[in-house]
């Protein structure tokens, strides 16, 4: 018997794993790597929401333990994941400088809004009313990360690489059986997939359907992440990540034409320079209706617990949520009750 069965391999199970090993218990995942969010996923860890010059939930807080957290992961799977990356807000009029100051001077949006309106250098690029710089950014190669953990996973032979089966799992009042082992509790940390899980599907799991375009732009040499109506973000050797757009029907994970026209309209507004498509990739987000995530203990079933709901944000949110669940199954200490899906008991009793 093992300590926990993990199901699923994103930046949710990672991060729990990554708990599990802090504290020396044993686990297994399954996971068959159906959902792609987060190895497509951009990766930027950015602590404010750039539409409304807002700070996004717990940044500060989630941004301190993220930065740590991959720093041990880097070391341990001798890989660079985290890049260090300057994220740049594009002005689209005075209107939006001026809302800059003002978001600037709000307490905990202070130590990330630089109060230096940046010019615009690069004639590439259609910015007349300059920047605004978000301090303390970078990104996480989300899709190395995935890989890496995998083939880590492997060599210790802990993942079974398979689509888990839920006609296989029994419930024991010692935890759960399925196939040839035993655990004493489960983690479903299946992304997108939780719609199709039988214990958690009552959960609000909406999924929000995201697409990037790979460019290759010689001319552009920007070395910095540009947000207008789309993130510009380098990757090196010219290549650029553009992305990315927020669909709600569509729920597969096949890149479209018509979100790569939609990102190409809006990417001429801001390019001035030639630029080649040279890629393209998609992947369903886990967003949640009241957009938190999903994290706790099966109201019926205590073996059972759920660790989901990352949206957009899983780089910043993964570590440090899966603390909370870990501190939770283990020591009964508290969930916060913004993420606690103690919220949505009631959805399970109807």
């Amino acid at each position: 018997m093992v300590d926990y069965l993990i199901v699923g391999l994103g930046l949710a199970g990672i991060s729990f794993c990554e708990q599990l090993e802090k504290n020396n218990k044993t686990f297994k995942v399954v996971s068959d790597a159906s959902q792609t969010s987060s190895i497509v996923a951009g990766g930027l860890y950015n602590p404010v929401i750039l539409k409304r010059f807002t700070l996004a939930w717990q940044a500060e807080e989630q941004l301190k333990l993220a930065k740590s957290f991959y720093a041990d992961l880097e070391r341990k799977l001798d890989v660079k994941l985290d890049y260090a990356l300057p994220v740049y807000r594009r002005f689209h009029s005075v209107e939006e400088q001026n809302q800059w100051f003002v978001a600037s001077d709000k307490k905990g949006l202070d130590v990330f809004l630089n109060t230096t309106i940046k010019p615009n250098m690069n004639g590439s690029i259609d910015a007349p009313f300059g920047y605004g710089e978000v301090m303390h950014t970078g990104r996480i190669d989300t899709k190395k990360l995935v890989l890496s953990y995998k083939k880590y996973l492997q060599e210790k032979d802990v993942l079974s690489e398979e689509t888990f089966d839920f006609d296989d799992l029994h419930l024991t009042e010692n935890g759960v059986d399925y196939g040839s082992f035993s655990a004493k509790q489960i983690v479903f940390a299946e992304g997108f997939g939780l719609k199709t899980n039988p214990f958690f599907n009552y959960l609000p799991m909406q999924g929000s359907k995201g697409e990037y375009l790979f460019i290759e732009a010689p001319e552009l040499k920007e070395e910095r992440a540009i947000k207008s109506s789309v993130f510009v973000i380098p990757q090196g050797d010219d290549i650029y990540r553009v992305g990315a757009n927020y669909e709600h029907h569509d729920k597969t994970n096949l890149p479209t034409e018509s979100a790569k026209e939609g990102l190409l309209a809006k990417l001429r507004t801001v390019l001035k320079c030639e630029f080649t498509v040279v890629g393209q990739v998609a992947g369903v987000r886990p967003t949640v209706t009241d957009r938190k995530p999903l994290v706790g203990r099966h109201p019926k079933f205590k073996q059972l617990y759920v660790l989901n709901g990352f949206g957009s944000r899983g780089v910043l949110i993964g570590p440090s949520v899966s603390e909370q669940l870990y501190a939770y199954a283990e020591n009964n200490e508290s969930l916060d009750p913004e993420l606690n899906i103690a919220r949505f008991t009631q959805k399970f009793f109807r």
